[in-house]
């Protein structure tokens, strides 16, 4: 696989903004307006997960034509989704867990990566391996803010984007923790929304998510 070359816009997705929206796409038409929606917004950094053949067309199209969003690819699970997925533009990488092999193949991309933890334990294993920021998942059924409060203190390094479950009233509570630096979601893109192509909608939803604080 060949790695791409890493740059200074190389920038954490972490700290773009207090919500990453988590998108699923079947449509690749959809993809740019609805990026560009999610970056008026405020929502800069868009993931758009692996699950539907739209995906890596939907990451190519915001790649070229959305040039202020920085989009990633999510549920990355094997290395040559890495590869695609870098190859068709994505900014940063997202998978719900790791291996090493899989944890290779990211870390050597270039771009930033958020490999999974829903322990204590994954979490110092990468932490062993240099990687200090971490997508903490299921969030809600991994045990939600208080463990990830629990971590706080034994973890210092580790910082967190917790995703699952996750929602506008629950988002609060996992930005208000030291460890957490954003938090993943899908809520400002209601399935209702998406149907209808309904792209102010989505646009006010991302401006009151990025508006969130702890």
């Amino acid at each position: 696989m060949t790695s791409a070359v890493p740059t200074p816009t190389a920038v954490s997705p972490l700290d773009l903004a207090p919500v990453l929206p988590v998108v699923v796409l079947s449509e690749a038409a959809d993809a740019v307006p609805l990026a560009r929606a999610l970056v008026a917004g405020g929502l800069p950094a868009i993931e758009v997960t692996l699950r539907t053949p739209a995906a890596v067309t939907a990451i190519r199209a915001i790649a070229e034509e959305v040039p202020e969003a920085v989009v990633g690819a999510g549920t990355v699970l094997t290395p040559e989704r890495v590869e695609s997925s870098v190859a068709a533009g994505a900014r940063f990488l997202v998978s719900p867990g790791w291996t090493d092999r899989l944890l290779d193949a990211m870390r050597g991309s270039g771009v930033p990566c958020l490999p999974g933890v829903s322990t204590a334990s994954e979490a110092v294993a990468l932490l062993e391996r240099g990687v200090t920021e971490m997508k903490f998942f299921p969030a809600e059924a991994a045990g939600g803010p208080s463990y990830l409060r629990s971590l706080a203190g034994p973890l210092p390094r580790a910082r967190f984007c917790p995703t699952g479950g996750i929602d506008a009233l629950r988002a609060p509570d996992y930005l208000a923790l030291p460890n957490v630096a954003c938090v993943g979601g899908t809520w400002m893109l209601p399935a209702d929304a998406l149907a209808a192509r309904d792209w102010p909608r989505v646009e006010a939803l991302a401006r009151e998510a990025a508006r969130l604080t702890g």
